[in-house]
C-alpha cells in the first residue's frame, strides 16, 4: 500500500525548512530511521528519517525547495511481514477508535512561528478588527487531552500542542476540525500582531548594472531567517544600549593561570566562558533581565531557569546555540560545553533543541576587533551583552596612572521592560564581578 510521508514536526517555532540534500531516489529500498533528506532550518541542519521499511515510489521534493511541516515529501510502498501494510492496519485501528476522524483532512493553515513572521512589502494597514484570544484550556496535572491517535498525530504534524486545543465533542473530545480551527485562530492572531509590527515599505532598487557588472546570489536559509528575525526584533523592540568598561587585569592573570587545567578537561577558558557564569549570577540578582513580555496578555514572564545563548560565527552565518542551566555549572563545565557546542555549530551538527530556550544572549566580537557595538536583542529575550576587544589603557589609580587591561561591554535592552537606571546597575554589577574575580567563588 502506498504511504504519503509528510514533513513531521521538527521542534518549537520551526514551521519549515529548506532541502539541503535528497539522500534517496525513486526505486530505492529504505529501512525505518534511515535518513531520507537533509533539511536546513534557521536552527540547524536536520536529517529526516524514514518512518517505515519499504520502497521509494516517488520523490516529491528537490534540493533548494522550501518544505513546510505537514507538506508531502515522499511516497513509499511499505513492506509488511504479514502481507498487510502496517499503515493500513493503523488506519483501521484509528477508524474503530474514532470514526469521525477517519476522513483525511483537507487544506490546513500552518501556524506561523513568531520568528518566521513575514516582512510585509507594503506598510501594514491599520486593523480595527479585534481578534479573540485563543481560548485557554485548563487541565489537571497529568491529564491527557481527549483525542484519538489520528487527531494527535495530525496536531503534531502541523505543530499544534493538542493539550491547548478546546474540544467541541462530547466530554470535550477533540476532533481534527477542532485542531484546524485552533490553528487558523493562531495564524490570524500572529499575522495581525506581526503585520502591524513589521510592516515596512520596500524601496525600489536602482539598476546597478548601469555602473558595472553584478552577480546575484540567493540568501542561504540561515541568512534569510536572520534577516526576517532581526527586522522583526528591530521594528518591535525599543532598543537602548548601555556602555561600560571592566578592568580585567586581575581576571586575565587568573585566566592564564588556570587555562591549562581547563584545557585538560576538554575546554578552553575564554572570557566568554567566564562571562557565562558572571551573567548567570547577574540574572539571578536582576530577574527583569531574565524575562519576556507577553503583549497578548499584558504580562511579564519571569523565568526561574537560566539558559544563555552564545553567538557563533560560522561559514553560513551567525548561529546562537544555547547553554542550558548555566547557574548550576562551574566555569570549567561551562568552558567545556561552550567549546563543544561552538564546534558543532561550525560543523552544522547542532540539533534544534540546542538552538532553543535561551533567556539572554552574549555576542563576543573581541577576537576580531572593535571598541564597541550595539547588538540587537534576540526576541523574545529582553537583553543581550556585546563584548569588544580588551586593550591596555591608562587608568588613574592611587594618585597615578597605571596600565590596566580594560574590556568594553555593550548592553542592549528592551526599554519597554527595563529602565536605563536598571540597565546601568546590571552592567556595572557585571563589571565589578569581573574586576573582583574572587567574588565568583562566594
Amino acid at each position: 500500500m502506498a504511504i504519503e510521508f509528510k514533513l513531521p514536526e521538527l521542534g518549537e517555532n520551526i514551521v519549515s525548512g529548506r532541502v539541503a540534500a535528497v539522500l534517496i531516489k525513486e526505486g530505492d529500498s529504505v529501512t525505518a530511521d534511515q535518513p531520507l533528506a537533509e533539511l536546513e532550518t534557521d536552527k540547524a541542519v536536520i536529517e529526516v528519517p524514514s518512518p517505515v521499511n519499504g520502497t521509494v515510489k516517488k520523490v516529491l521534493i528537490k534540493e533548494g525547495q522550501d518544505v513546510k511541516i505537514g507538506e508531502p515529501m515522499f511516497i513509499f510502498e511499505e513492506e509488511s511481514d504479514e502481507g498487510q501494510p502496517t499503515a493500513q492496519k493503523a488506519d483501521e485501528t484509528t477508524e474503530k477508535e474514532s470514526p469521525e476522524t477517519s476522513v483525511a483532512p483537507d487544506s490546513v493553515e500552518m501556524p506561523a512561528a513568531a520568528d518566521e513572521a513575514p516582512i510585509a512589502a507594503q506598510p501594514a494597514p491599520v486593523i480595527e478588527e479585534d481578534v479573540p484570544a485563543a481560548p485557554q484550556v485548563e487541565r489537571k496535572t497529568g491529564e491527557l487531552a481527549p483525542a484519538a491517535p489520528s487527531v494527535r498525530r495530525f496536531a503534531r504534524e502541523i505543530g499544534i500542542d493538542i493539550n491547548q486545543v478546546p474540544g467541541t465533542g462530547p466530554g470535550g473530545r477533540i476532533s481534527i476540525e477542532d485542531v484546524k480551527a485552533y490553528s487558523k485562530m493562531l495564524n490570524k492572531q500572529r499575522a495581525l500582531q506581526a503585520g502591524a509590527a513589521t510592516g515596512v515599505q520596500a524601496e525600489p532598487l536602482p539598476d546597478f548594472e548601469k555602473w558595472g557588472e553584478i552577480e546575484r546570489q540567493p540568501m542561504n536559509r540561515v541568512r534569510e531567517i536572520t534577516a526576517r528575525h532581526l527586522s522583526y526584533a528591530w521594528s518591535t523592540i525599543p532598543h537602548v544600549t548601555q556602555f561600560d568598561k571592566a578592568d580585567i587585569t586581575d581576571l586575565e592573570a587568573l585566566r592564564k593561570k588556570y587555562s591549562e587545567q581547563v584545557q585538560q578537561a576538554g575546554g578552553k577558558l575564554t572570557v566568554t566562558a567566564i562571562l557565562l557564569k558572571v551573567v548567570a549570577l547577574a540574572l539571578k540578582k536582576f530577574p527583569q533581565f531574565n524575562a519576556s513580555i507577553d503583549l497578548a496578555k499584558n504580562e511579564i514572564i519571569f523565568k526561574k531557569y537560566i539558559n544563555i545563548g552564545v553567538a557563533v560565527d560560522t561559514d553560513r552565518g551567525l548561529l546562537v546555540p544555547v547553554v542550558k542551566n548555566v547557574e548550576a555549572k562551574s566555569i570549567t563545565e561551562l568552558a567545556v560545553e561552550l567549546a563543544k557546542i561552538s564546534q558543532k555549530a561550525r560543523e552544522r551538527k547542532l540539533t534544534p533543541d540546542e538552538m532553543q530556550g535561551g533567556n539572554f544572549s552574549i555576542s563576543n566580537l573581541g577576537g576580531i576587533g572593535g571598541t564597541g557595538f550595539t547588538p540587537v536583542v534576540n526576541a523574545p529575550e529582553v537583553a543581550i551583552l556585546g563584548v569588544s576587544r580588551s586593550e591596555i589603557q591608562p587608568v588613574y589609580k592611587d594618585g597615578q596612572f597605571v596600565p590596566r587591561l580594560m574590556l568594553p561591554l555593550s548592553l542592549s535592552y528592551d526599554h519597554r521592560l527595563i529602565d536605563g537606571a536598571d540597565a546601568a546597575r546590571f552592567l556595572r554589577w557585571i563589571c565589578e564581578a569581573l574586576e573582583q574575580p574572587f567574588l565568583l567563588t562566594l
